[in-house]
């Protein structure tokens, strides 16, 4: 398969060729046999490449692939590759796995869009440049795909550009995705000058001999490429563009939040994870502000009304979860949350979709109220992914995020503090997701009459997605048992070559990477004390806004600075506004004005003017007449006979 990785991106660029040049032209069903074939077989592709990956010798697992140099400038080559090891080989199945889901599901919920094959064209693009971003094998062919995944998020967010939000949307995620990038470039370029190569393979042999432990410039680069993951996978300081992005349609929420765009950032560090060991300091920086980004987000998606905000903040808080784990060096567990999520994620957003589908566009959860008899699979699902997401054992969710609250607390990068705020925002995360399924599905109908006219439950090609990511949501945690039950963690073994690097970067400078304690009473009791805040917490939001609602309004009535506070989101953006944007605005103005339109353009037409004035002033002998100009000829000819006869 080493000679067939480039088929994995070309086919979702093959639909997207055909679709955007065809535009308007072809029949709905044959876009959509496009659109979805192109990426059933990238996920069949993908299937083969891990099959055969997972054949070879655990030492041996790496294919390459490079179909042409690129840049080649002296003694430095950039190629055009792409590299299958068993961290990519992840990557692309949940990308094409979930990505195809997600398509087949689009055919439905945009069955009615005008803009049906503009859609489907821009969600191939956006397969073709993740999928260049996870199997490029050097920081360059990286950066392509990353620029890509932003445009098409642009594209994506903005599509319905009659609505002036979604268009804002589209722009705030594009500008401060471009902030982030910044980052990532300089990064790159510390990297390449110290190392002389972008080419991953190379890197990960050198950094642990070119780089000091510890050392300034090696923290510099990391940090730097952690504000390229920043922007992408929105944390603090640059999430905002992420709860925005719900303006899209809703399968481009489940596509960005669940499989593609967002998972880019923990990626790129976990494939950058040698040169983040051995810069301890930037590791500390990745663990804390994935922590508080995890509990900041927690925290707003308690008092959201709109049921893709929720799970917006719900996607930030969570990826913070998944920065912690790098940060304490448990990017095995990172990885593994980054699978589980795409398939609860996922679930939850196409779900919340079945429900604006069947409830004619309304997202307001304080409309709705009861669905549950009327919606029977969407609620069942969703029931499920909440399960997942809130950590009940047994589940995806349990499994992996278990596995990050345990490494926080024992890993050598670990602390305890870190570990508090994961159980805590664990806690708040089965609040705000239980708070939404009974405000969805249970209590009183509070819809109008004639939107309880029109609640249907979604087509097949709409719910045979939600049943798949379903069962995923139950066992995709099933790979990643903990060691504690006496079996084989199957997912760490399976990375275990990529994190062998990691260890022997760590180790070169006498430094074991001790990725979690060996205490299976400690981690037990700790299990023990999330599970049980978790519990505590559903039974909350049961109580609240089920079993005795009138306790949660007077609630609301006497902390409502609070809930005020939260619903406008800590007025970050309006912070943003206040201290960034129109400062910005306003300095641009002033340099157009001032730099613009007196200095540069006063200077210019000043110039013009002056040339100008010079040229009426010659154009008044140009009178156009020839006794004029015979005039003329013989008063000089004159002047020089009477020149001449001086001379004499």
């Amino acid at each position: 398969m080493s000679e067939y990785l480039y088929l994995i991106p070309l086919f979702p660029l093959i639909g997207f060729i055909i679709n955007g040049l065809l535009m308007g032209r072809l029949s709905k069903s044959i876009v959509s046999i496009i659109a979805c074939g192109s990426v059933f077989i990238s996920f069949l592709i993908s299937l083969f490449s891990f099959l055969e990956l997972k054949s070879l010798p655990v030492a041996n697992r790496l294919l390459e692939q490079t179909l042409f140099t690129w840049i080649p400038s002296g003694d430095f080559h950039v190629s055009f590759g792409y590299l299958l090891d068993p961290l990519s080989a992840v990557m692309i199945l949940v990308v094409t796995g979930v990505g195809f889901l997600i398509h087949v599901y689009s055919t439905g919920y945009m069955s009615h869009d005008p803009g049906y094959q503009r859609f489907f064209t821009y969600l191939n693009l956006f397969m073709f440049s993740m999928l260049t971003l996870v199997l490029g094998d050097n920081f360059l062919l990286m950066f392509v795909g990353w620029e890509g995944v932003g445009l098409c998020s642009y594209l994506l967010i903005g599509f319905w550009f009659h609505k002036q939000s979604a268009t804002d949307a589209g722009k705030k995620a594009f500008i401060v995705n471009r902030i982030g990038d910044f980052g990532f470039l300089l990064g790159m370029f510390i990297i390449f000058w110290h190392i002389g190569s972008l080419n991953f393979v190379d890197v990960v042999a050198k950094a642990p001999e070119v780089f000091v432990y510890g050392g300034a410039v090696v923290t510099t680069a990391c940090i730097l490429l952690f504000i390229g993951a920043t922007g992408k996978s929105a944390q603090i300081p640059l999430y905002v563009w992420l709860p925005d992005a719900m303006e899209g349609p809703t399968p481009v929420s489940a596509l960005i939040h669940a499989a593609t765009m967002v998972t880019a950032g923990v990626y790129m560090v976990v494939r950058t994870n040698v040169l983040f060991v051995i810069a301890p300091d930037a590791l500390m920086t990745v663990a804390v502000i994935g922590a508080a980004t995890a509990f900041f987000a927690a925290t707003i998606g308690l008092a959201q009304n709109d049921i893709k905000r929720v799970l917006a903040y719900s996607t930030v808080s969570q990826l913070g979860y998944m920065f912690l784990a790098c940060g304490v060096a448990a990017f095995t567990a990172g990885v593994f949350h980054l699978m589980t999520h795409a398939f609860f994620k996922a679930l939850l957003f196409l779900g919340a979709g079945s429900v604006i589908h069947g409830m004619s566009d309304e997202q307001d959860m304080r409309n709705m109220g009861g669905l549950r008899k009327y919606m029977p699979v969407t609620f069942k699902t969703m029931f499920v992914a909440t399960l997942a997401i809130a950590g009940i054992p047994g589940l995806s969710g349990f499994f992996s995020k278990d596995e990050i609250l345990w490494k926080s607390f024992s890993s050598q990068f670990g602390h305890p503090l870190f570990w508090v705020i994961g159980v805590v925002t664990a806690a708040l995360t089965a609040f705000y997701m239980f708070r939404l399924v009974y405000l969805t599905f249970y209590g009183k109908e509070r819809m109008s009459a004639e939107a309880k006219s029109h609640i249907h439950e979604s087509p097949k090609s709409m719910t045979v997605p939600l049943i798949v990511l379903a069962v995923l949501s139950v066992i995709g945690g099933w790979v990643g048992i903990p060691h504690i039950f006496g079996v084989t963690n199957y997912f760490e073994h399976w990375l275990e070559p990529v994190m062998a690097q990691t260890a022997s970067a760590s180790g070169a400078e006498g430094h074991a990477l001790l990725a979690g304690g060996g205490d299976a009473g400690m981690e037990i009791t700790l299990m023990v004390v999330s599970v049980l805040l978790v519990l505590i917490s559903i039974f909350c939001a049961y109580l609240l806004y089920n079993k005795k609602t009138e306790i949660s309004t007077s609630l609301a009535n006497k902390l409502s600075g609070v809930k005020s506070l939260l619903l406008n989101k800590y007025y970050v953006d309006e912070l943003y506004g206040g201290i960034v944007i129109r400062p910005v605005i306003y300095l641009s103005l002033f340099l157009w004005k001032v730099f613009d339109v007196v200095i540069i353009d006063g200077l210019i037409n000043g110039m013009a003017g002056w040339y100008g004035d010079i040229s009426d002033t010659f154009r008044k002998g140009q009178t156009g007449r020839v006794r004029t100009y015979a005039t003329v000829f013989m008063f000089g000819v004159l002047m020089i006979i009477a020149y001449m006869i001086m001379d004499i």
